[in-house]
């Protein structure tokens, strides 16, 4: 019965991928069909930059506020590796979804998110994963439930079941092309608190943050607070993903640690159009392209041909040609017009 469920959903998310839809309609749809056999009070999904896993478009089932504080609670305690069955943590396993009740008991006793972030919600028990394919995560989420009974084994497997095409299926909605780059007035730059909180910004800064919040409330607060806690916790002191903008245009979002001033904890956050290359880069990586297929890709972008990539690359023109077929097919196209087409922002 239970395998019988799994295969349908598996379709199920199949057919929702093939509609194209965005991230977050994509991942409000099949938390719609785990819910039918998994039933959850909450639930929190969101795509990650697959680079970094930074949360970068969050879904929450059914919708709640999610308060600046919490976000920032959240943020600090899931980036700094301290807490049980942490994403990063799970993207590594062999079966990378877990309930918090696996976790050690000393653990779960000093879990943030659990005693402070969970609990006042009403919530104890929860369920979450990392979505993977072809080693890559590409999405993470979490379901939760009341204090009337914990996840079982087999909702546990029905997950698991679930993972690669709900992986499969977001990587395919990443791919989509978006509408145009919009452009703004002036650099976007937001001065951030020691937890995240936003003190002083651009005037560009605060028109596009409000367009950004009217349209998706709550996307870039997660992906604010992700970024700077990656930051903190980072040898550099810096961290950055990419995420959508309003017009579905790539963004870089990035975090730095000032050294000098009053209050060094502060942190700069500058947001600007990705580059090409940058985008390129994640697409290609969607496609499930290879390191190897990536690096002839971007000479074939570059207007070089067969023999100057051989020769740039250090391998022969007959493997160029097999990395060429090989990127037509994952891209599916059929010749480089069609891939430089295809691949450009």
């Amino acid at each position: 019965m239970w395998g019988d469920r799994a295969e349908r959903a598996r379709r199920e998310i199949a057919a929702l991928a093939a509609r194209a839809p965005g991230v977050p309609d994509l991942h409000a749809a099949v938390l719609d069909v785990v819910h039918r056999t998994v039933p959850f009070e909450q639930a929190c999904w969101a795509a990650v930059d697959p680079r970094t896993l930074m949360m970068t478009a969050v879904t929450n089932h059914p919708p709640w506020p999610v308060p600046a504080e919490d976000a920032a609670r959240f943020a600090e305690s899931e980036y700094a590796g301290t807490e049980p069955n942490t994403f990063a943590q799970l993207s590594l396993r062999n079966v990378p979804v877990a309930r918090m009740s696996d976790a050690p008991h000393r653990d779960v006793v000093r879990s943030v998110r659990l005693n402070e972030l969970l609990r006042p919600r009403g919530l104890e028990h929860e369920l979450r994963a990392a979505f993977l394919v072809d080693d890559t995560c590409w999405a993470v989420g979490g379901l939760f439930r009341g204090p009337c009974g914990d996840f079982t084994d087999r909702e546990v497997e029905f997950l698991s079941a679930i993972a690669a095409p709900l992986a499969a299926a977001t990587r395919i909605a990443v791919r989509a092309r978006g509408r145009s780059q919009r452009g703004v007035d002036g650099p976007v730059i937001v001065l951030a608190g020691p937890g995240g909180e936003l003190r002083a910004a651009t005037a560009a800064a605060a028109s596009w943050l409000a367009e950004l919040d009217e349209a998706a409330p709550g996307r870039f607060t997660v992906t604010l607070h992700a970024v700077v806690a990656g930051a903190r916790t980072a040898p550099c002191g810096t961290a950055r993903t990419l995420m959508r903008d309003v017009g579905e245009g790539w963004v870089v979002l990035q975090a730095s640690r000032l050294i000098t001033g009053d209050d060094p904890d502060q942190m700069v956050i500058t947001v600007a159009p990705a580059t090409a290359g940058e985008v390129v880069r994640l697409l290609l990586t969607a496609y499930g392209a290879t390191a190897r297929e990536q690096d002839v890709c971007f000479e074939v972008l570059s207007g070089r041909s067969t023999a100057e990539i051989a020769g740039r690359l250090f391998i022969s023109p007959h493997t160029v040609q097999d990395h060429l077929k090989a990127l037509f097919e994952k891209v599916g196209v059929r010749s480089r017009g069609e891939l430089v087409a295809k691949l450009q922002p």
